[in-house]
Protein backbone atom coordinates (compact mmCIF):
# COMPACT_ATOMS: atom_id res chain seq x y z
CA UNK A 1 0.00 0.00 0.00
CA UNK A 2 1.50 3.16 -0.43
CA UNK A 3 0.97 6.74 0.94
CA UNK A 4 -0.46 9.95 -0.75
CA UNK A 5 3.08 10.79 -1.89
CA UNK A 6 3.16 7.87 -3.74
CA UNK A 7 6.24 6.01 -1.59
CA UNK A 8 5.41 2.91 0.42
CA UNK A 9 6.18 3.48 4.03
CA UNK A 10 9.11 1.16 3.88
CA UNK A 11 10.84 2.93 0.71
CA UNK A 12 12.93 5.37 3.12
CA UNK A 13 14.57 3.42 5.50
CA UNK A 14 15.56 1.02 2.91
CA UNK A 15 16.60 3.55 0.32
CA UNK A 16 18.78 5.44 3.37
CA UNK A 17 19.98 1.74 4.03
CA UNK A 18 20.65 1.24 0.30
CA UNK A 19 22.52 4.68 0.27
CA UNK A 20 24.82 3.31 2.90
CA UNK A 21 25.71 0.51 1.53
CA UNK A 22 26.73 1.99 -1.63
CA UNK A 23 28.73 4.32 0.23
CA UNK A 24 30.47 1.65 2.33
CA UNK A 25 31.28 0.23 -0.90
CA UNK A 26 32.42 3.23 -3.21
CA UNK A 27 33.18 5.39 -0.53
CA UNK A 28 36.96 4.10 0.39
CA UNK A 29 37.67 4.12 -3.61
CA UNK A 30 36.37 7.69 -4.39
CA UNK A 31 38.53 9.09 -1.30
CA UNK A 32 41.81 7.65 -2.63
CA UNK A 33 40.57 8.87 -6.27
CA UNK A 34 40.49 12.68 -4.66
CA UNK A 35 43.54 12.08 -2.20
CA UNK A 36 45.57 11.08 -5.63
CA UNK A 37 45.19 14.42 -6.89
CA UNK A 38 46.74 16.64 -4.23
CA UNK A 39 50.09 18.91 -4.92
CA UNK A 40 53.36 18.06 -3.71
CA UNK A 41 52.93 19.09 -0.30
CA UNK A 42 49.59 16.33 -0.21
CA UNK A 43 49.55 13.78 2.64
CA UNK A 44 47.35 10.59 3.30
CA UNK A 45 44.82 12.37 4.83
CA UNK A 46 42.51 14.97 4.45
CA UNK A 47 42.72 17.93 3.87
CA UNK A 48 43.63 17.78 0.14
CA UNK A 49 46.10 20.29 -0.02
CA UNK A 50 46.41 21.70 -3.83
CA UNK A 51 45.01 19.92 -6.54
CA UNK A 52 47.42 18.12 -9.18
CA UNK A 53 49.11 15.55 -11.20
CA UNK A 54 52.63 15.51 -9.34
CA UNK A 55 51.75 12.20 -7.34
CA UNK A 56 51.49 10.33 -10.74
CA UNK A 57 54.42 11.90 -12.22
CA UNK A 58 55.83 10.97 -9.09
CA UNK A 59 55.05 7.04 -9.95
CA UNK A 60 56.37 7.31 -13.55
CA UNK A 61 59.56 8.16 -12.57
CA UNK A 62 59.40 5.11 -9.60
CA UNK A 63 59.05 4.31 -6.29
CA UNK A 64 61.90 3.57 -4.81
CA UNK A 65 63.67 0.58 -5.78
CA UNK A 66 60.54 -0.99 -6.61
CA UNK A 67 59.97 -1.73 -10.81
CA UNK A 68 56.24 -0.35 -10.86
CA UNK A 69 56.36 -0.37 -15.10
CA UNK A 70 57.66 -4.01 -14.75
CA UNK A 71 54.98 -5.14 -12.25
CA UNK A 72 52.22 -3.72 -14.07
CA UNK A 73 53.10 -5.55 -17.49
CA UNK A 74 53.10 -9.12 -15.68
CA UNK A 75 50.18 -8.40 -14.50
CA UNK A 76 48.50 -7.49 -17.44
CA UNK A 77 50.20 -10.33 -18.96
CA UNK A 78 48.98 -12.75 -16.40
CA UNK A 79 45.39 -11.01 -16.75
CA UNK A 80 45.11 -11.59 -20.24
CA UNK A 81 46.38 -15.18 -20.78
CA UNK A 82 43.92 -16.00 -17.54
CA UNK A 83 41.33 -14.39 -19.28
CA UNK A 84 42.06 -16.29 -22.55
CA UNK A 85 42.17 -19.33 -21.14
CA UNK A 86 39.32 -18.80 -18.77
CA UNK A 87 37.11 -18.67 -22.13
CA UNK A 88 38.59 -21.56 -23.85
CA UNK A 89 37.99 -23.88 -21.27
CA UNK A 90 34.71 -22.53 -20.09
CA UNK A 91 32.76 -23.12 -23.14
CA UNK A 92 34.10 -26.21 -24.23
CA UNK A 93 33.06 -27.09 -20.44
CA UNK A 94 29.39 -26.04 -21.15
CA UNK A 95 29.06 -27.28 -23.83
CA UNK A 96 30.32 -30.98 -22.17
CA UNK A 97 27.75 -30.86 -19.16
CA UNK A 98 24.79 -30.56 -21.66
CA UNK A 99 24.99 -34.12 -22.16
CA UNK A 100 24.70 -36.70 -19.20
CA UNK A 101 28.13 -37.50 -18.25
CA UNK A 102 29.46 -39.99 -16.23
CA UNK A 103 31.23 -38.56 -12.98
CA UNK A 104 29.86 -35.22 -13.90
CA UNK A 105 28.66 -34.38 -10.82
CA UNK A 106 31.36 -35.12 -9.13
CA UNK A 107 33.64 -33.08 -11.38
CA UNK A 108 31.75 -30.61 -11.34
CA UNK A 109 31.58 -30.18 -7.15
CA UNK A 110 35.62 -30.82 -7.48
CA UNK A 111 36.19 -27.42 -9.69
CA UNK A 112 33.89 -25.56 -7.74
CA UNK A 113 34.84 -26.53 -4.44
CA UNK A 114 38.31 -24.07 -5.18
CA UNK A 115 35.59 -21.08 -4.14
CA UNK A 116 35.02 -22.15 -0.78
CA UNK A 117 38.55 -22.89 0.27
CA UNK A 118 40.72 -20.40 1.97
CA UNK A 119 42.80 -18.44 -0.77
CA UNK A 120 45.75 -18.40 1.20
CA UNK A 121 45.42 -22.61 1.74
CA UNK A 122 44.99 -23.04 -2.31
CA UNK A 123 48.28 -20.73 -2.61
CA UNK A 124 50.06 -22.40 -0.22
CA UNK A 125 48.78 -26.02 -1.65
CA UNK A 126 50.11 -24.57 -5.18
CA UNK A 127 53.41 -23.44 -3.78
CA UNK A 128 54.18 -26.72 -1.90
CA UNK A 129 53.39 -29.00 -5.08
CA UNK A 130 55.45 -26.82 -7.22
CA UNK A 131 58.29 -27.17 -4.76
CA UNK A 132 58.34 -30.76 -4.60
CA UNK A 133 58.45 -30.68 -8.53
CA UNK A 134 61.32 -28.92 -7.95
CA UNK A 135 62.85 -31.72 -5.69
CA UNK A 136 61.69 -33.91 -8.37
CA UNK A 137 63.42 -32.61 -10.98
CA UNK A 138 66.42 -32.01 -9.28
CA UNK A 139 66.92 -35.27 -8.53
CA UNK A 140 66.23 -36.50 -11.69
CA UNK A 141 69.03 -34.55 -13.09
CA UNK A 142 71.08 -35.27 -10.77
CA UNK A 143 70.02 -39.26 -11.20
CA UNK A 144 70.67 -38.88 -15.29
CA UNK A 145 74.41 -36.92 -14.72
CA UNK A 146 72.73 -33.85 -16.46
CA UNK A 147 75.08 -31.76 -14.17
CA UNK A 148 75.29 -28.21 -15.91
CA UNK A 149 70.93 -28.50 -16.35
CA UNK A 150 71.23 -28.95 -12.54
CA UNK A 151 73.66 -26.07 -11.86
CA UNK A 152 71.31 -23.94 -14.31
CA UNK A 153 67.77 -24.99 -12.63
CA UNK A 154 66.15 -22.51 -10.69
CA UNK A 155 62.42 -23.27 -10.18
CA UNK A 156 59.23 -24.16 -11.61
CA UNK A 157 57.57 -21.60 -9.71
CA UNK A 158 56.56 -18.76 -11.96
CA UNK A 159 54.28 -16.07 -13.35
CA UNK A 160 52.79 -18.60 -16.29
CA UNK A 161 52.92 -21.90 -14.43
CA UNK A 162 52.65 -21.70 -10.90
CA UNK A 163 50.72 -18.47 -10.47
CA UNK A 164 48.76 -18.88 -13.59
CA UNK A 165 47.66 -22.22 -12.51
CA UNK A 166 46.73 -20.06 -8.69
CA UNK A 167 44.41 -17.85 -10.66
CA UNK A 168 42.66 -20.43 -12.65
CA UNK A 169 41.78 -22.02 -9.37
CA UNK A 170 39.72 -18.57 -9.08
CA UNK A 171 38.21 -17.93 -12.21
CA UNK A 172 37.79 -21.14 -14.10
CA UNK A 173 34.90 -22.28 -11.49
CA UNK A 174 32.90 -18.70 -12.27
CA UNK A 175 33.21 -19.22 -15.55
CA UNK A 176 32.16 -22.84 -15.58
CA UNK A 177 29.16 -21.54 -13.20
CA UNK A 178 28.27 -18.64 -15.74
CA UNK A 179 28.55 -21.40 -19.07
CA UNK A 180 26.40 -24.07 -17.35
CA UNK A 181 23.63 -21.09 -16.46
CA UNK A 182 23.58 -19.95 -20.20
CA UNK A 183 23.64 -23.10 -21.84
CA UNK A 184 20.77 -24.36 -19.20
CA UNK A 185 18.87 -21.71 -20.86
CA UNK A 186 19.79 -22.23 -24.32
CA UNK A 187 17.70 -23.45 -27.19
CA UNK A 188 18.86 -26.91 -28.75
CA UNK A 189 16.26 -26.11 -31.84
CA UNK A 190 18.66 -23.32 -33.23
CA UNK A 191 21.50 -26.30 -33.29
CA UNK A 192 19.26 -28.89 -34.88
CA UNK A 193 17.70 -25.98 -37.80
CA UNK A 194 21.63 -25.46 -38.42
CA UNK A 195 22.08 -28.99 -38.78
CA UNK A 196 18.95 -30.03 -40.74
CA UNK A 197 20.20 -27.08 -43.22
CA UNK A 198 23.57 -29.10 -43.56
CA UNK A 199 25.98 -27.80 -41.29
CA UNK A 200 28.55 -29.41 -39.38
CA UNK A 201 28.72 -29.42 -35.69
CA UNK A 202 31.54 -26.78 -36.02
CA UNK A 203 29.92 -24.57 -38.42
CA UNK A 204 27.20 -25.11 -36.03
CA UNK A 205 28.97 -23.85 -33.12
CA UNK A 206 30.77 -20.87 -34.99
CA UNK A 207 27.97 -19.63 -36.88
CA UNK A 208 24.75 -20.49 -34.84
CA UNK A 209 25.72 -20.95 -31.36
CA UNK A 210 28.62 -18.61 -31.04
CA UNK A 211 27.18 -15.44 -31.95
CA UNK A 212 24.30 -16.47 -29.26
CA UNK A 213 26.43 -16.56 -26.64
CA UNK A 214 29.03 -13.70 -27.31
CA UNK A 215 27.61 -11.77 -24.71
CA UNK A 216 27.94 -13.80 -21.73
CA UNK A 217 31.49 -14.98 -22.85
CA UNK A 218 32.43 -11.71 -23.60
CA UNK A 219 31.20 -11.37 -19.42
CA UNK A 220 33.50 -14.80 -18.84
CA UNK A 221 36.57 -12.80 -20.01
CA UNK A 222 35.96 -9.75 -18.21
CA UNK A 223 35.75 -11.90 -15.30
CA UNK A 224 38.44 -13.59 -15.69
CA UNK A 225 40.76 -10.77 -16.41
CA UNK A 226 39.37 -8.76 -13.19
CA UNK A 227 39.65 -11.24 -10.80
CA UNK A 228 43.00 -11.81 -11.88
CA UNK A 229 44.18 -8.15 -11.93
CA UNK A 230 43.14 -7.58 -8.47
CA UNK A 231 44.55 -11.19 -7.07
CA UNK A 232 46.82 -10.83 -4.35
CA UNK A 233 46.18 -14.16 -1.58
CA UNK A 234 46.43 -16.79 -4.18
CA UNK A 235 49.31 -15.45 -5.65
CA UNK A 236 51.62 -14.65 -2.91
CA UNK A 237 52.63 -18.20 -2.25
CA UNK A 238 52.93 -19.25 -6.04
CA UNK A 239 54.72 -16.82 -7.88
CA UNK A 240 58.10 -17.40 -7.39
CA UNK A 241 60.95 -14.82 -7.33
CA UNK A 242 58.76 -11.85 -9.00
CA UNK A 243 55.57 -10.00 -7.70
CA UNK A 244 52.69 -8.85 -9.60
CA UNK A 245 50.86 -5.60 -9.47
CA UNK A 246 48.84 -6.28 -6.33
CA UNK A 247 51.23 -7.76 -4.04
CA UNK A 248 54.06 -4.38 -5.10
CA UNK A 249 51.39 -2.14 -3.83
CA UNK A 250 50.88 -4.59 -0.83
CA UNK A 251 54.66 -4.10 -0.10
CA UNK A 252 54.58 -0.89 -0.50
CA UNK A 253 51.82 -0.07 1.74
CA UNK A 254 53.90 -0.33 4.92
CA UNK A 255 56.44 1.86 2.97
CA UNK A 256 55.69 4.61 1.05
CA UNK A 257 53.94 7.44 2.98
CA UNK A 258 53.15 10.11 0.39
CA UNK A 259 49.70 10.15 -2.08
CA UNK A 260 52.22 7.50 -4.70
CA UNK A 261 50.40 5.21 -2.86
CA UNK A 262 47.06 6.29 -3.84
CA UNK A 263 48.19 7.00 -7.20
CA UNK A 264 48.98 3.43 -7.85
CA UNK A 265 45.70 2.31 -6.52
CA UNK A 266 43.74 4.52 -8.90
CA UNK A 267 45.57 3.66 -12.26
CA UNK A 268 45.42 -0.23 -11.24
CA UNK A 269 41.61 0.43 -10.34
CA UNK A 270 41.08 2.48 -13.79
CA UNK A 271 42.75 -0.28 -15.69
CA UNK A 272 39.95 -2.60 -14.72
CA UNK A 273 36.95 -0.20 -14.61
CA UNK A 274 38.83 0.30 -18.60
CA UNK A 275 38.61 -3.52 -19.08
CA UNK A 276 34.52 -3.81 -17.80
CA UNK A 277 33.72 -0.93 -20.08
CA UNK A 278 35.13 -2.70 -23.40
CA UNK A 279 33.21 -6.07 -21.96
CA UNK A 280 29.78 -4.21 -21.66
CA UNK A 281 30.57 -2.19 -25.05
CA UNK A 282 31.26 -5.50 -27.33
CA UNK A 283 28.25 -6.52 -25.48
CA UNK A 284 26.08 -4.30 -26.82
CA UNK A 285 27.67 -4.52 -30.55
CA UNK A 286 26.99 -7.83 -30.40
CA UNK A 287 23.08 -7.37 -29.21
CA UNK A 288 22.52 -4.24 -31.63
CA UNK A 289 24.49 -6.62 -34.31
CA UNK A 290 22.58 -9.53 -33.68
CA UNK A 291 19.03 -7.63 -33.40
CA UNK A 292 20.03 -6.52 -37.33
CA UNK A 293 20.79 -9.37 -38.51
CA UNK A 294 17.39 -11.40 -37.16
CA UNK A 295 14.50 -11.14 -39.63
Amino acid sequence: MQTREGRAPGFWPLAIVFGLFVAFMYGPMFVIFLLSFQGPEGGLTFPMRGFSLHWFRSLAAGLGTVDIGAAFLRSLMLGLVVMALTVLLSVPAGLAFRKKLRGGNALFYVTVASLVMPSIVVSLGIGLQFRLIDTGMKWLLGAVGAQDLLDNYGTALGLFSSALGAHLTWTLPFGLLTMFAVFNRFNPAYEEAARDLGATPWQGFVHVVLPLIAPPVIGVGMFGFTLSWDEIARTSQAIGDVNTLPLELQGLTSTVTTPAIYALGTVTTVVSFLVIGLAFGLGLLLRRRSRTVSP
